[in-house]
């Protein structure tokens, strides 16, 4: 039953709060609540109305996993969101690992993303595509593509990602498929929650040696804290995690928001505090 409490909270809260009666909210100006990365699992590209730099700090508990973390799956990651005009963001981030066996290690990534439709305003519909190169725990290079989609009213948010993986590794797959999508409606002037889903390694459907161990999912809540005028904002998102394909391979030590399991199912949580260098 531990294994679910965390989850369960989480749960319990968003439905606590969603379950109350629905009130008008204050006209506030979204520019002053916007949050560079308001979900853990996704990322949306920043616009010509929102051309802030941004560091973020994010810790992640996963309960029976394995790899670099540890048996208990507790993972940093360090990271970096830009814009540098003409609808390009720069998004990049460093983890740090501490292996089973002492030592430390690190894995490394870099993307840039245009936004092909959209992408002047804060709100709307906007869908970008960009390309990165990443390191991952075992030193292997991997060439990465990236598909963003996104739609922002001033009372919720919607975002969805599909990621492409091509490892510089005979050992690893031909190409890795990571979807995810995520949604939050503003209940109060700082205050979003909704869900996130992530669908991790997908040619597990068809491969039956995939070589992260199989394909995963997760879907939870997601929380989202932007206070007015701050230049900190705070996002939490987790759910259970299960295994929708078994391949008998030992997992890889590739980059991966969900952890591989170490036997049956489990659940993972993640936090994340962004800091944004407002120009006022």
């Amino acid at each position: 039953m531990k294994k679910f409490l965390l989850p369960a909270a989480l749960f319990l809260i968003a439905g606590s709060v969603m379950a109350q009666k629905p009130q008008t909210l204050p006209e506030t100006n979204l520019q002053s609540t916007i949050s560079a990365q308001p979900f853990l699992f996704s990322i949306n590209t920043l616009t010509d109305e929102n051309p802030r730099w941004n560091l973020h700090y994010s810790g992640s508990y996963g309960e029976k996993t394995q790899g670099q973390f540890g048996y208990n799956g507790l993972g940093q990651q360090f990271g970096v969101k830009g814009y540098l005009g003409s609808r390009f963001t720069l998004y990049g981030t460093a983890a740090i690992g501490f292996a089973h066996g002492g030592g430390v290690t690190s894995a490394q990534q870099v993307e840039v993303i245009r936004d092909l439709i959209g992408g002047k305003k804060l709100t709307g519909f906007r869908f970008g595509a960009g390309l990165g190169l990443s390191r991952d725990w075992s030193n292997v290079k991997s060439a990465i593509s990236r598909f963003t989609a996104s739609y922002d009213k001033t009372n919720w948010r919607l975002a969805g990602n599909l990621r492409f993986e091509k490892a510089f590794d005979n050992s690893r797959d031909e190409l890795d498929f990571i979807t995810s999508l995520g949604f939050q409606h503003r209940i109060a002037p700082a205050l979003y929650i909704g869900f996130e889903a992530i669908g991790q390694d997908l040619e597990g459907f068809w491969d039956k040696d995939e070589a992260e161990g199989g394909a995963k999912l997760m879907i939870g809540p997601s929380i989202n804290l932007s206070p007015t005028h701050s230049k900190l904002s705070f996002s939490v998102a987790g759910g259970p995690v299960f295994y929708a394909t078994r391949s008998q391979i030992i997992p890889s030590e590739a980059i991966r928001e969900i952890t591989s399991l170490s036997s049956g199912n489990g659940y993972t949580i993640r936090a994340l505090v962004n800091f944004n260098f407002r120009n006022k």
